[in-house]
């Protein structure tokens, strides 16, 4: 482990010193940093799954409350994202350009005001817990439990968004390494608590030996609570990590470095992550309004929705990972003032998440039954949810070139047309057509419109990333 960690950290150095890169050193740089930032991503979409599968055990009404407010959950979990990017993209550049005392400066200022974000929002969240499941179109059946789950989910947010800021820092300045670790041990302890806080107190025979397993039995609520167990426990670590064993950025390098002023960097940051957050809250406005479409077609397709999605993430979660890399890899590039290397890397993370999400495509479309039947026994739902895995599978290079294209411009701070792009194709493409086709065609129509709206996100965004705009810092 510590070789490989080396050998990565001499790849790295030749983008700070200006040094020459072959073509293979290249590509096992882009491999070394995605295949930790693929883990780490993969880790939270299974911690997703397992809270599916494990509260889909409890029914359909269960699963439907969770499907309901998911939505308004990665609303909330990508405002904190964008959050944290304004801010560790800056230290990338930096790093890149060997000035790690700006990059300690900016990780200063960046604690205090991503906290006062996360807490706002958690506020907010609190505030609109209760009228949320009604505001979805949800049916009273399911909006005690929905209202409960939203409301500890935000209560968790202000941990949430320090997690996400020591581990953007920590991919940022190369280190992949310690936000997986931490993300499979979220992964691994959300198991755990889940077992406890969801089921009731119960026996357990195991070769003829009875035994009692105590248990809260909070079904949903205890779901959203071990969740925000694992995640304070990750963050936790990351944060551990970042402020004492992180080389340059530790807390003991901050006394060495002059301490800049907050202004220029905190409207840096906003510059960054406004777009990002601003196109964050229109696509999952527009997921939002893809639920009140899907709403009432009924429980069973609200709890297939929401299953299908889920799922779906096991196949686009290593290009978010590959994205990390990319942003990683571009932005110290191009602090470094090195354009044509980072064009090459932008390339070879683009064409690599293409080749790994079509991959994970197939096996998504061969496998759907399996997928989907481990996580819940209803046979409506089971139905629903295959069909919606297999249209979804054609989609997936498409939506590859469109996630790691995206990491790319984060990278190089080029984040408003991006986000434009983002909106327009999710609006004009998917919504409207959407709405046009799920009164005839149920949830199929829904999916058939995702599937055609992020084919055309793909190729938009291969349009851009051939041009030289998006490297103008």
């Amino acid at each position: 482990m510590k070789e490989k960690k080396k050998k990565t950290d001499h790849l790295l150095a030749l983008i700070r010193e200006g040094r020459p890169m072959t073509s293979g050193e290249q590509l096992r740089l882009t491999v070394a940093l995605s295949i930790p930032a693929i883990v780490t991503q993969l880790s939270a979409i299974v911690m997703q799954y397992i809270d599916a599968a494990m509260v889909g055990s409890l029914g359909a009404n269960a699963s439907a409350s969770i499907g309901l407010v998911s939505t308004t959950t990665w609303l909330f979990w990508g405002l904190c994202a964008a959050a944290s990017t304004g801010f560790s993209v800056q230290v990338a550049h930096r790093i890149g350009a060997g000035d790690w005392d700006c990059a300690r400066s900016i990780l200063r200022r960046s604690v205090p005001s991503t906290f006062a974000f996360s807490a706002l929002l958690a506020a907010i969240g609190v505030s609109v817990s209760g009228a949320l499941p009604q505001w979805l179109g949800g049916d009273s059946a399911i909006r005690s439990d929905a209202s409960l789950y939203f409301l500890i989910f935000s209560l968790f947010l202000p941990i949430l968004q320090m997690n996400f800021l020591a581990a953007g820092m920590l991919r940022c300045s190369g280190n992949m390494r310690i936000p997986s670790i931490a993300g499979v041990l979220m992964c691994i302890l959300d198991v755990v608590f889940n077992f406890f806080l969801i089921f009731p107190s119960r026996e357990l025979s195991v070769g003829g030996l009875t035994l009692s397993i105590p248990g809260a039995g909070l079904g949903v609520q205890g779901a959203a609570l071990g969740t925000g167990l694992a995640e304070s426990v990750a963050a936790a670590i990351t944060l551990w990590y970042l402020f004492t064993r992180s080389s340059g950025l530790k807390i003991k390098a901050w006394r060495k470095s002059p301490s800049l002023p907050t202004p220029p960097i905190v409207r840096n940051s906003i510059r960054i992550s406004l777009p990002m957050g601003l196109e964050h809250v229109v696509i999952c406005g527009a997921q939002i309004m893809t639920t009140v479409i899907v709403a009432p077609l009924g429980i069973p397709a609200i709890a297939a929705n929401s299953f299908a999605i889920t799922a779906e993430s096991l196949c686009y979660m290593p290009g978010y990972g590959i994205a990390d890399a990319a942003t990683t890899l571009v932005g110290q590039s191009l602090g470094a003032g090195r354009r044509r290397l980072t064009r090459r890397f932008a390339y070879i993370t683009v064409f690599m998440g293409m080749a790994v999400m079509g991959i994970m495509g197939v096996v998504m479309y061969i496998f759907a039954p399996q997928i989907i039947g481990t996580m819940t026994p209803v046979e409506e739902i089971r139905r629903l949810g295959i069909m919606a895995l297999r249209i979804e599978a054609f989609a997936e290079p498409m939506f590859a070139a469109a996630i790691i294209s995206y990491g790319v411009f984060v990278g190089a701070a080029n984040t408003l047309v991006p986000s434009l792009m983002n909106f327009f194709s999710i609006w004009a493409v998917r919504i409207s057509l959407a709405a046009w086709l799920a009164p005839t065609m149920g949830l199929k129509g829904v999916w058939v419109a995702m599937c055609a709206e992020l084919c055309f996100r793909g190729i938009i965004f291969l349009i851009r990333l051939r041009g030289k705009q998006w490297m103008k810092i």
